[in-house]
């Protein structure tokens, strides 16, 4: 039993996940912000049942304060609705983008997109500065695209900040890994 959630509001500067698993009589719950060195507590209780009871209240805590369910990472192993959320997400992001309204729509569709895929965005968000150009969401896109063309049992990772070698199997484009080096202008 596993979970993994996050939390994300850029006006509010918050970026951050929590995660829980269960291993036969532990919890062991991790939490900190998308990207950055996070931190560990093991719950050790009497049985296994106290253990899956203290997950799903922790759960329900987590999702009556905000935190949506999400992935470490977004590969082609994915459920395809997510990614073709985050697509459509990235079309509301560009125009935005071009004309350079950073407004409510824009701020919305962003944190919608960040949950779907957790991203590195640094200690301090700004908003305005997560998506420079037009460029910067074409890429993303591209990245996403990939993983609908990308058959999941056959897919091989790819290493972080270059392309794929040509190999015999088709790469999995993981956005958590290469979203690290994408942001590094923060």
């Amino acid at each position: 039993m596993e979970i993994y959630l996050v939390f994300v509001d850029a006006i509010k500067n918050s970026n951050k996940f929590w995660s829980a698993k269960v291993e036969n009589n532990n919890l062991i719950v991790e939490w900190g912000r998308v990207g950055y060195k996070f931190q560990t507590k093991t719950h050790s209780l009497m049985s296994n049942q106290e253990a899956v009871l203290k997950y799903r209240n922790l759960v329900a805590e987590k999702m009556m304060k905000g935190y949506r369910r999400s992935q470490p990472q977004i590969d082609s192993n994915c459920d395809i609705y997510e990614i073709e959320k985050a697509i459509q997400l990235l079309d509301i992001l560009r125009p935005c983008v071009t004309e350079r309204k950073f407004n409510d729509i824009y701020v919305n569709a962003l944190n919608q997109y960040l949950k779907i895929v957790p991203t590195p965005l640094g200690m301090q968000i700004d908003y305005h500065r997560v998506y420079r150009t037009v460029a910067d969401i074409d890429y993303q896109r591209e990245l996403l695209d990939s993983l609908l063309a990308t058959p999941a049992p056959q897919a091989a990772a790819v290493a972080a900040g270059h392309a794929p070698e040509a190999t015999a199997e088709t790469a999995v484009v993981s956005l958590k890994t290469i979203s690290k080096n994408f942001w590094r202008h923060l």
